[in-house]
């Protein structure tokens, strides 16, 4: 944990615990994302805080046992930190993202989301109107596919997978057209999987209508109405895997559908979830850096380490 990320989390506390008088100190640190521990440290330091003169009657004053916490005097840190004008543009800059996102079900949720930080963000607010990001998801894909699906006929695919870092051909039945994670993918029907599956349009090379008719199984067709994550956190045939953490990669339990997120020591977490395959788990622990440990299988821990092995005897060699 940096400094200036506590020195924050600290700022913040204070107005948390006057809305919550008497909470019990472990819910507390659940809502904060923090470990019990680091909320004791928190609390110890912030009886060093207060206003000029810094003797009694200056310091923040906390009551706090075994069981529960509360402020008996705040030194006038009643409110949240408020954004400051980059984050308050760059929050407002990713929402009007959100609202230009094709298939998004309700834009309204989101403008009146903008419209109430604009109003709050003061001169950040009209800078931000004047930016615009480009996303992953094309309007056009989306219509020459979904015109796809439509003609009812079978296609000729040349997909690349990152899963496996492969290309292959295969022939689909198009189902459908689906939106996650702010990219766009066809769902059909692989008569080389014999299963459901999702291409991400992407990641299409090339594809080409065939003359003959679509022939999607009853019962594929009758799952498109199951959520259209890209992981399936309760697809049996993936390997489980679990992940040791730290705080600055807490993000993977937000962004992938995970089985559970235990805390450990010094900080750190083990997420369990499933993997597509032990070569996609084993590029995944590795992109996270120091920030992740693979902890199970063991085929996983061999094949981190024989990696950064390799990577590592290569930078060697290089100097």
């Amino acid at each position: 944990m940096t400094t200036e990320a506590q020195l924050s989390r600290v700022i913040n506390l204070v107005p948390y615990l006057l809305a919550r008088p008497g909470i019990e100190i472990e819910a507390a640190a659940n809502d904060l994302g923090i470990t019990v521990a680091e909320l004791r440290d928190d609390l110890t330091l912030l009886w060093m805080c207060g206003l000029p003169g810094y003797g009694p009657g200056d310091l923040i004053d906390i009551a706090f046992d075994d069981d529960t916490v509360t402020v008996t005097y705040d030194a006038g840190m009643t409110r949240p930190v408020r954004l400051l004008p980059d984050e308050a543009m760059a929050l407002i800059v990713a929402l009007q993202m959100v609202a230009d996102m094709p298939g998004l079900s309700d834009r309204g949720v989101v403008q009146r989301t903008v419209d109430k930080i604009a109003a709050a963000a003061g001169d950040a607010a009209p800078a931000a109107s004047q930016v615009r990001v480009h996303e992953t998801v094309y309007e056009g894909d989306i219509n020459t596919y979904k015109q796809i699906v439509a003609s009812a006929n079978a296609v000729r695919l040349t997909y690349y997978s990152a899963g496996r870092d492969v290309s292959s051909e295969r022939i689909v039945d198009p189902i459908r057209v689906v939106i996650a994670d702010n990219h766009a993918y066809l769902q059909a029907w692989c008569r080389m999987a014999k299963d459901v599956r999702r291409f991400r349009l992407d990641r299409i090379d090339a594809c080409t209508m065939l003359d003959e008719p679509s022939e999607a199984p009853d019962h594929a067709r009758a799952n498109t109405d199951r959520p259209t994550a890209v992981f399936s956190a309760d697809d049996t045939r993936m390997p489980m895997i679990k992940v040791r953490v730290s705080r600055a990669a807490r993000w993977v339990w937000e962004y992938y559908p995970c089985e559970s997120m235990e805390p450990d020591s010094d900080g750190y977490w083990v997420i369990t979830m499933r993997a597509r395959d032990l070569d996609w788990a084993t590029r995944f622990v590795l992109g996270l850096g120091t920030d992740a440990q693979a902890v199970a299988p063991p085929q996983l821990r061999e094949a981190v380490a024989a990696q950064a092995a390799t990577a590592l005897a290569h930078y060697r060699n290089d100097l």
